[in-house]
């Protein structure tokens, strides 16, 4: 559950302040919408949302670590977008050349680009309609690739730019298509519900 921070005579952060904010709050889970309204995550997600979300990422540096072809981001890693927001999904890959392409400093910020592939995994306290309208807020921003797994639903809603939604029960494959080729993985297998 997200709730909105008000923060009164100030019209908002600039990138660096709210860099310096987040590092100042690591407990938080900090996000910024495209008019400028900080989001923080209040309270730690459930044993299984967890347990899931770790399966999720073990699946994903299982794989690329043998593809080697790009590097997978958890959820601590905040991207800013074209937008002017700030987000951080639960899971998201870049591929290897624009993870070379970043400084150094960027790589120990937040850097200003689109992952290829995001994944949110919606817990039991989120409104999945407010978690749709955040995966078409990617693809706005050059997100080549996202999935939002609903376990309550058990079902994948699969995002792709200028596409209509598609969605996966847990029991087919899901394939990272020409994002993450050769990435594959059927949810059942992996996931508790």
């Amino acid at each position: 559950m997200q709730l909105p921070l008000h923060i009164p005579q100030l019209d908002g952060f600039t990138d660096d302040e709210l860099v310096k904010f987040c590092l100042a709050n690591p407990e938080l889970t900090i996000e910024r919408d495209e008019h400028g309204i900080l989001y923080i995550n209040m309270f730690p997600t459930q044993l299984l949302t967890s347990t899931n979300s770790s399966e999720l990422n073990g699946e994903f540096v299982i794989w690329n670590r043998k593809a080697k072809t790009g590097k997978v981001i958890d959820s601590n890693g905040g991207f800013f977008l074209k937008d002017k927001s700030m987000k951080a999904p639960d899971v998201a890959w870049i591929r290897r050349e624009q993870w070379e392409a970043l400084s150094k400093k960027e790589k120990h910020s937040f850097p200003h680009l689109a992952p290829d592939f995001v994944l949110e995994l919606a817990s039991d306290s989120d409104n999945l309609d407010v978690v749709k309208e955040k995966m078409e807020k990617w693809l706005a921003n050059g997100v080549r690739l996202a999935w939002l797994i609903s376990p309550e639903e058990k079902l994948t809603y699969i995002y792709r730019p200028e596409q209509s939604v598609e969605t996966k029960a847990f029991t087919e494959t899901l394939s990272g298509e020409d994002v993450m080729i050769g990435f594959e993985t059927v949810l059942a297998d992996i996931l508790e519900e």
